[in-house]
């Protein structure tokens, strides 16, 4: 701790010489979340289960960065401490020190930047290197990029260097492997005066990607230059917008994806149509074998390359976001249908200021495949795995959302938001539990929010979640045996009941206490409270925010990436700024 917070000083000190420099801007932020952990019986919190799982009595995560810039010229630098890592991140994050730096220069025409590299091809489908501070995830690319704009409206970019893994050291003989990239996009209206003005718009790109990893692998032959490949089409015309991209990669056998040499491929493809108080969006997507890792040794999201874009609906209320979906790199055809109208204020319905209506639907399945089988051993690594014609989907579902929302003023202060969500969630795959029944299940919730006066307001949120593991068989008999040897593929199963109760004061302090309760677990033991307390002030961009209660195990979701959130209970504490 103390390390870090002499680290925090020194980057405020340089702060203030910095911004002496004459026409130079300075900025940054800091953020520090600490969790204490009590041991708490009634949800399995035990010392034994502490030590086993390596939860520490406290856990610190913080960073605090500086971003400077001075014309065309651009720095930044972060520190980040997990001391220990808060429990549910990755334990190779604890450590503390300098995680990211960079300089840049762009005059318009070229761009350098030298140091750790945060960029997107396209979708991402073949490179994407972004962070997420509330998943613990950074796959930053350490080296070199180089931006050429030879006109209006083309774009062309280079990649070179390491991806971030943790703390590990960036040497030459460090066994990450290589990656390097192209990318090129030309947007038709700009380029074209005459399309300057037209309803017609248009844009290509297209990019490549390569890794190079030395193969110390005993077993197999594994190519130690992989390539993908990418192109992509932007068309619109007035209300309509069509955008597709493909992608390809060559054979890439790795332990995610049990060294098989099989090519992969991705394809995502979109169709909207929008205007005032209406609009539709139609999505499909098809993904084969298209893990992609810097090292052909990476497990789940270490060393990702690439990325691949979830289509369903974003849930952040806290019984759907329970099952969050997390997209399946080596597998899934995607299909999803949103459509938003807005019931014009002055009718019967629409009321005094409109009603808003949101109906979402998106299922996902596996992949059609067939394997190929391997007279050595009875299985299928080393071979090319499986074919799979490309429009072939499987029966298998993973995942399947579909929801209306419903929101509406009430008047001046009254606002409402309600949902309906009809849910199948396959927990063996997405959260990888063999031989854990699938979920059904029904979520409904009601957002009501009342501005008592200009400075204050309060919020009140209903949930229930009716999971039908216990329609017609409260004791779930058809699932004993399960439930016998594998009790922990039950901890969250069953019906739900939520409740969250918030006031906001001036818009600078806010209360809130909410509880969430299993009341329907199959497993009688389960059927807990989890209640919750938080405090929190908010000036100008600073936020701090104390909790304290219980937390069921679960994943946190961004953008399809997932972590594991084990149960725990304690207090919590946040901090949060910028300048």
């Amino acid at each position: 701790m103390r390390r870090f917070l002499l680290s925090l000083a020194l980057v405020f000190c340089a702060t203030g010489l910095f911004a002496q420099i004459e026409n130079s801007q300075v900025n940054g932020s800091f953020q520090v979340d600490g969790q204490y952990y009590m041991i708490d019986d009634a949800i399995g919190i035990t010392q034994d289960y502490m030590l086993q799982k390596g939860v520490p009595q406290f856990g610190l995560n913080g960073f605090g960065k500086i971003n400077y810039s001075l014309g065309n010229f651009n720095a930044g630098i972060r520190y980040e401490a997990y001391l220990p890592p808060m429990s549910g991140y990755d334990k190779k994050l604890e450590g503390c020190g300098i995680a990211n730096y960079f300089a840049s220069y762009d005059n318009g025409t070229i761009g350098v930047t030298l140091g750790d590299i945060y960029d997107q091809f396209g979708n991402g489908f073949i490179f994407r290197t972004y962070e997420e501070w509330s998943l613990g995830f950074d796959n930053s690319l350490r080296g070199m990029r180089a931006i050429y704009r030879p006109a209006q409206g083309v774009t062309l970019k280079g990649v070179y260097g390491k991806q971030r893994y943790y703390w590990a050291p960036y040497g030459a003989s460090e066994s990450r492997g290589i990656v390097r990239g192209i990318d090129g996009e030309w947007d038709l209206n700009q380029s074209i005066s005459s399309m300057s003005s037209s309803k017609f718009r248009a844009s290509i790109g297209g990019g490549f990607v390569s890794k190079y990893q030395k193969n110390t692998n005993p077993t197999y032959n594994i190519p130690e230059n992989v390539g993908a490949f990418a192109g992509r089409i932007n068309l619109g015309y007035g209300r309509f917008a069509f955008t597709t991209e493909y992608a390809h990669k060559i054979n890439d056998p790795s332990d995610f994806n049990n060294y098989i040499y099989k090519e992969g491929q991705a394809l995502l493809s979109s169709l909207s149509y929008s205007q005032k108080g209406f609009g539709v969006i139609l999505q499909v997507k098809r993904v084969d074998n298209m893990s992609f890792k810097s090292d052909y040794q990476g497990k789940e999201n270490d060393l990702d390359i690439n990325f691949i874009p979830p289509i369903n609906y974003t849930h952040t209320h806290s019984l759907p976001a329970m099952y969050s979906y997390s997209t399946q790199p080596l597998g899934e055809m995607a299909a999803q249908l949103q459509v938003n109208y807005t019931i014009p204020k002055g009718t019967i319905i629409g009321g005094k200021y409109g009603t808003k209506i949101t109906l979402d639907f998106s299922q996902v399945n596996d992949i059609q495949r067939e394997y190929f089988q391997n007279d050595v051993d009875g299985g299928y690594n080393g071979t090319l795995g499986y074919k799979s014609d490309f429009f072939a989907v499987s029966d298998d579902i993973f995942y399947r959302d579909f929801n209306i929302e419903i929101e509406r003023r009430l008047g001046k202060k009254w606002k409402v938001i309600a949902q309906y969500i009809n849910l199948l969630y396959d927990m063996e795959v997405i959260e990888d539990h063999p031989n854990a029944p699938e979920v059904n299940a029904n979520i409904a919730f009601v957002d009501l929010s009342y501005r008592i006066t200009n400075k204050q307001s309060i919020r009140l949120e209903l949930q229930h979640l009716w999971d039908d593991i216990t329609k017609g068989n409260s004791n779930c008999e058809e699932y004993s045996h399960l439930i016998e040897e594998e009790a922990d593929l039950f901890k969250k199963r069953g019906n739900w009941a939520a409740a969250l109760l918030e006031y906001s004061i001036g818009g600078k302090w806010f209360v809130s206490v909410a509880d969430k309760y299993n009341y329907g677990n199959p497993i009688e033991a389960n059927r807990n409270h989890y209640y919750t307390a938080s405090v929190g002030f908010i000036k100008e961009s600073t936020r701090i925010t104390l909790t304290g209660g219980r937390q069921s195990e679960g994943m946190v979701c961004v953008g399809g990436v997932c972590r594991v959130v084990p149960a725990s209970s304690g207090f919590s504490l946040s901090i949060t700024t910028s300048f």
